[in-house]
């Protein structure tokens, strides 16, 4: 997902998203430990997608810490 489209999300969606990118996570680190995770690029891009996500949160926090 894209960070445009995280920004027009409230804080409360982004925590149900990194919580659903975090399960991605983990459910990928197990397939991968059985041998059994074929496209091994998703494990980067749900890292990636839950590092964007926190971002994204820290970011509002700081606009709503700042006003």
């Amino acid at each position: 997902m894209k960070a445009n489209e995280l920004r027009d999300k409230t804080p409360d969606e982004l925590r149900e998203e990194l919580a659903n990118l975090k399960k991605e996570q983990f459910n990928l680190r197990f397939q991968a430990a059985t041998n059994q995770l074929e496209n091994t690029a998703q494990m980067r891009a749900a890292r990636r997608g839950a590092a964007r996500v926190k971002t994204i949160l820290n970011q509002k926090a700081a606009e709503a810490a700042a006003e």
